[in-house]
């Protein structure tokens, strides 16, 4: 795996705090970085094409489905 290395400012005090808090919970401060980052992308990610279509069909009230209770959504779902 390519790893890339990244430089940026940040107060002192928050980056005391942090890696206190990261060595508290024995992780690298590199791996909690790492894994805020993948959080961060994932909720964030733009939705893909299939998504966008659906979201315009719903705004348009098109292939739009109703279920009368949670045992019916997942008969339809075939859950």
């Amino acid at each position: 795996m390519k790893t890339d290395v990244m430089t940026f400012k940040v107060e002192a005090e928050l980056k005391e705090n942090f890696k206190a808090v990261a060595a508290r919970h024995d992780r690298p401060v590199a791996q909690v970085i790492r894994e805020l980052m993948r959080e961060y992308i994932s909720k964030n990610r733009e939705p893909n094409e299939l998504t966008l279509e659906t979201m315009r069909k719903s705004e348009r009230g098109e292939d739009l489905h109703t279920a009368k209770d949670i045992n019916d959504l997942y008969k339809q779902l075939g859950i």
